[in-house]
């Protein structure tokens, strides 16, 4: 089932990394808008041992239907080797800024 409206979110390792990443998806009008969170304490287990790291976490409001290029620009951009991008649906909100969300990724 396909959401009408989604978050995309990612991590990475640097403010600036997360600039890039948000400016590159709004501007290819995959994102309406995207918030950069952080920094923040990611624990996670990578290659048999478990990390902590700072990442910054980028979230990107989207079309249900720009959600597959979305996470496909991330992937692509990213400087991880296995970035994390997740989609999560948004199942309500204020109705323009609803409308706007998706004028704005077409």
């Amino acid at each position: 089932m396909t959401h009408e409206h989604v978050v995309v979110v990612t991590t990475t390792d640097s403010e600036d990394a997360a600039q890039s990443l948000a400016a590159a998806a709004v501007e290819a009008r995959l994102g309406a808008c995207a918030q950069i969170v952080g920094p923040i304490t990611s624990v996670y287990r990578w290659q048999g041992a478990v990390e902590t790291d700072r990442e910054w976490r980028v979230e990107v409001k989207t079309a249900g239907d720009r959600a597959d290029e979305l996470v496909a620009l991330l992937t692509e951009r990213h400087g991880y080797d296995v970035p994390e991008v997740v989609v999560s649906p948004l199942v309500g909100g204020h109705a323009d800024y609803l409308e706007w969300l998706v004028g704005e990724t077409r």
